[in-house]
């Protein structure tokens, strides 16, 4: 089955997983669980025939969802911004708040792609705030929106945290959690990305409700920082693997390249 080319670039986005590590993931019977979807790298990459994908993001599943029913009419706006590119365009376009979820799913694409290095953040008002960058592609010619409207078409998609999603899982189906990273990489700026930050017990209760799906027999794949912190959480229950993997995202180039990642598992 062919996989699906993500149209986002997100921090901590998992396009190396996929090119690395897919193959290890177990054959599984269920729904596909993705309660930190991001760009949905390991989701396109599977194209599972049912999925729960949630994020605490809500202009992030909007995209998603506004992608999913009108691909059509995103795609045609990003068209005419591809035309009206430009500084002062991009600085307009930062500022605006578009009425429609069609409107606001091409802006935040239109600003993902311009914008520094594709970064995500935005102050404690909730405002994008990152300056425009170099690139001047709207459209890609990686781009199939109508590909990625039917990947999304048997998916649900929920703004929520974490706990509630996770609960739902049960024998045969497959959770993947890419959590903020909070320990090793807390020099890279992830923890600025968003309003509300992923703290030490959000790492810690999210670790406790894997246990719980794990105890009802739900696969379980997580990617972490790693970190002694993180190793201490999962080692009792979990397996472990250490791999490394490129950052391109950081704040600055000094704090880019290759950085060390942690695959924990239940099987």
């Amino acid at each position: 089955m062919e996989s699906v080319i993500p149209f986002l670039k997100w921090a901590g986005g998992k396009r190396w997983f996929v090119n690395q590590h897919l193959d290890g993931i177990p054959a599984y019977t269920g729904t596909y669980f993705e309660p930190f979807l991001g760009s949905g790298a390991v989701f396109f990459a599977l194209k599972p025939n049912r999925a729960i994908l949630s994020d605490r993001n809500e202009d992030l599943i909007g995209t998603f969802l506004a992608v999913k029913r009108n691909w059509q009419g995103v795609q045609a706006l990003l068209r005419r911004y591809q035309q009206l590119h430009s500084k002062r365009f991009y600085y307009w376009m930062r500022r605006s708040r578009p009425r429609t979820a069609t409107a606001r799913a091409a802006r935040l694409i239109y600003l993902n792609r311009t914008c520094w290095n594709g970064l995500y953040r935005v102050n404690k008002r909730g405002e994008f705030n990152v300056p425009k960058g170099t690139k001047k592609t709207v459209l890609l010619n990686s781009d199939d929106f109508d590909q990625i409207s039917q990947a999304l078409e048997h998916a649900s998609l929920l703004v929520s945290d974490f706990e509630p999603v996770i609960q739902q899982a049960q024998q045969g189906d497959l959770i993947f959690v890419d959590p903020p990273y909070v320990t090793s990489h807390s020099d890279n700026g992830f923890l600025k990305y968003n309003e509300e930050l992923f703290s030490w017990n959000d790492q810690v209760r999210l670790r406790d409700c894997l246990l719980e799906a794990k105890k009802r027999r739900a696969h379980i794949l997580v990617t972490n920082a790693d970190s002694p912190l993180i190793r201490r959480l999962y080692e009792k229950s979990f397996s472990i693997r250490a791999v490394t993997r490129s950052s391109v995202i950081a704040a600055s180039p000094a704090r880019r390249g290759i950085r060390p990642e942690l695959i924990i598992r239940s099987w």
